[in-house]
């Protein structure tokens, strides 16, 4: 399982690597939902399935549609329609896709792996940890750290109201002696 861990402990730290070098926003994105998915896979290593699971629901699927979202929200018009075309090469895939695909052969191979062990991830004898409810996780969500969970949905919905602002297009009427287009 030590190797399992390093490789996926490198996706993680590649991918999110890419996140911060990219310009383009898209191929940013696509390295982030890698990086959010192999953090859920050293999450189900640590032996927090649940927390795993939540990685991937709350994070790789409903924050990412969000940046999606967002993304869409500060599209420039026509001459972004040609670098959209540039985004759909093959090219553009291929880092993500390598990493995406490495996480995926381990997944496959940790659930080959545990359906052989007896009693499940936490009854393997490596101290992986106790398992813990779904209803024990929502009551500690929503009643001792409901603070902190309405902050982070209002931090959010900021985020979303400043791209929104950010990419708000703003005409400016010229007289039409101003304007660069009128020849003189």
């Amino acid at each position: 399982m030590s190797i399992i861990w390093h490789i996926t402990s490198a996706v993680a730290i590649l991918s999110t690597l890419m996140v911060v070098t990219r310009y383009n926003p898209v191929h940013a994105l696509l390295y982030l939902n890698v990086s959010l998915m192999s953090l859920a896979l050293l999450f189900y290593l640590l032996g927090a399935p649940f927390a795993a699971l939540l990685e991937i629901i709350v994070y790789a699927g409903a924050i990412m549609v969000l940046f999606i979202f967002v993304i869409m929200l500060l599209n420039l018009g026509k001459e972004t329609a040609v670098q959209e075309k540039k985004w759909l090469k093959p090219r553009v895939w291929v880092g993500p896709m390598a990493l995406a695909l490495i996480l995926l052969l381990e997944i496959f191979y940790l659930l080959h792996t545990s359906q052989q062990m007896t009693g499940g991830p936490y009854a393997n004898g490596r101290g992986l940890g106790t398992a813990v409810s779904s209803r024990a996780v929502a009551l500690s969500l929503f009643q001792t750290y409901v603070i902190g969970v309405e902050m982070a949905a209002l931090l959010l919905m900021a985020a979303v109201v400043g791209a929104a602002h950010i990419g708000r297009h703003k005409k400016t009427n010229l007289h039409r002696f101003l304007n660069e287009d009128h020849p003189l």
